[in-house]
């Protein structure tokens, strides 16, 4: 079972693609990220993964606004991604940073052409009470599952999943 009583939530999937390309097309996260998940008042026109330490995760809606729901902690390719994740028990932005948890995705060769993307999402109990249930949307079919079943059918099949 990935749902830990810890605070973590880890996810694996193996891609056919070799460990450079993997990394790039996770970094396009837009193609990735359901447009329902939207926490803006509008459709969201894109997801937005600044592609360097010390950027922004944001949703832009199709109106310029914009939703920052987390911040660049690493970004070394092709080796690892890690991010805040500024959201809380109740699916709203949390200001309180302190209340944030982590997502890190590793990509490991597993030989020239297929690598292994690790996804743990740590520290779920930073975010205070309610941590448990969001732990279990996280894990649940159309959290990380649905995530990672996107980045593979685009790995797979370049797919347009959007």
């Amino acid at each position: 079972m990935t749902v830990q009583s810890d605070g973590v939530v880890r996810r694996e999937v193996v891609v056919d693609l070799p460990a450079e390309a993997a990394f790039w097309q996770f970094a396009d996260l837009d193609k990735i990220k359901p447009r329902e998940h939207n926490m803006l008042a509008v459709p969201i026109a894109e997801t937005v993964l600044e592609q360097h330490t010390g950027g922004d995760l944001y949703d832009r809606g199709v109106d310029g606004s914009i939703c920052r729901w987390g911040r660049v902690l690493i970004f070394d390719p092709p080796n690892t991604i890690a991010f805040s994740w500024d959201i809380g028990p109740d699916w709203q932005v949390t200001s309180d940073l302190d209340r944030a948890s982590e997502v890190e995705i590793t990509f490991t060769a597993e030989d020239e052409s297929r690598t292994r993307v690790t996804l743990v999402h740590r520290h779920i109990e930073r975010h205070g009470a309610g941590w448990e249930s969001l732990q279990a949307g996280l894990d649940a079919p159309d959290g990380w599952p649905l995530y990672l079943s996107r980045y593979s059918a685009i790995t797979r099949d370049g797919l347009d999943v959007s």
